[in-house]
């Protein structure tokens, strides 16, 4: 978070590696400020599926079409055991798994897992130009970013345990912010 500059190329990049419909996407760059005239402060999240350690998406899917991958901790969903109920859609406090209405059926974020099985990164880490993006075990990031925290403002309570290590400006940690619209 500290080095994003906002410029959406990791939104673009899932996008077009997932070949998303029109309104649909896996990964999202926000733009938000907080404080007051004159003393603003804007700032940028980047945010995707969190691979959660206690998904609500994987605790509400009736057909086990959302799990927890055993090799790697992610996420995933079976696109064949999928019912389109949107349980998940529902469920999911991040807002991330989404319903594709042409597909009948709900997809997410899969940290690319077929790049990572290539050996790449995903495809937002892969695009940013900033790196401000990294994927990696859990452990290790919250070891390389001590400061890390999975908690910011704009985020909900993380009941779920997101797997995630955001290096948050410290504007970000203020209740007070306002999401900007262009």
């Amino acid at each position: 978070m500290e080095a994003c500059i906002g410029c959406r190329t990791c939104q673009v990049a899932c996008k077009d590696k997932n070949d998303l419909e029109a309104g649909i996407f896996f990964r999202q760059a926000t733009d938000y400020e907080a404080g007051a005239y004159p003393d603003v402060h804007p700032y940028h999240y980047s945010g995707s599926c969190n691979h959660c350690e206690k998904p609500e998406c994987v605790a509400v899917c009736p057909n086990a079409a959302m799990y927890i991958d055993e090799e790697d901790g992610t996420v995933q969903h079976d696109d064949e055991k999928c019912i389109g109920c949107e349980y998940c859609v529902k469920a999911c406090p991040y807002g991330v798994p989404k319903y594709i209405p042409s597909l009948k059926r709900t997809h997410k974020c899969d940290a690319c897992k077929p790049l990572r099985e290539n050996g790449e990164n995903p495809a937002c880490v892969a695009a940013c130009p900033m790196r401000a993006l990294e994927f990696g075990p859990i452990d290790e990031l919250r070891a390389a970013h001590p400061d890390a925290v999975n908690q910011i403002a704009i985020l909900p309570e993380p009941k779920t345990v997101p797997s995630v290590a955001i290096q948050a400006k410290p504007v970000a940690l203020e209740t007070e912010y306002t999401p900007l619209t262009f």
